[in-house]
């Protein structure tokens, strides 16, 4: 279970495991509200030189272990869903990808997009504003599952 929270990255990677993470209140699955800290797991974001430890808790009812993850990443991606989406949105528009970020990363989220696109909506010509459909569908844009 993933549970997304507003926090500051650069504030988890300055304290490290000391970081005040809010406990949540109940476990997301059972609402039980027997929830204890279960641990760090560490996990890679882009600008940051080495992986940023992410707490973990563990509901003593269900037996679900919860994962924090930082609101406006998807899970599983390391780069923030507004650097993809402006990726997308360039090499629709501009026919270019962004500076500063690897070509093979961007094509990946793109040919995901693509194929995203063509399984939710047929072959319809790509438009920056189908990323926010495809969210609205209550999907990742950019990730190979379909």
């Amino acid at each position: 279970m993933i549970l997304f929270v507003p926090v500051k990255l650069k504030e988890i990677f300055e304290k490290g495991k000391e970081y005040p993470w809010e406990k949540p209140k109940r476990c997301p699955v059972c609402k039980s509200c027997r929830v204890w800290g279960h641990g760090f797991v560490t996990a890679c974001f882009d600008g940051f030189s080495e992986p940023l430890f992410i707490k973990l808790y563990r509901c003593d009812d269900c037996h679900s272990v919860i994962r924090i993850r930082p609101a406006g990443y998807f899970s599983r991606f390391q780069a923030s869903i507004e650097i993809i989406k402006r990726s997308i949105s360039s090499k629709i528009e501009e026919g270019k990808w962004l500076s500063g970020i690897s070509r093979t990363r961007q094509n990946h989220w793109f040919r995901a997009f693509c194929r995203k696109m063509k399984a939710y909506f047929g072959l319809v010509p790509l438009k920056p504003d189908a990323f926010n459909r495809l969210l609205k569908e209550g999907t990742i844009p950019v990730s190979r599952a379909i």
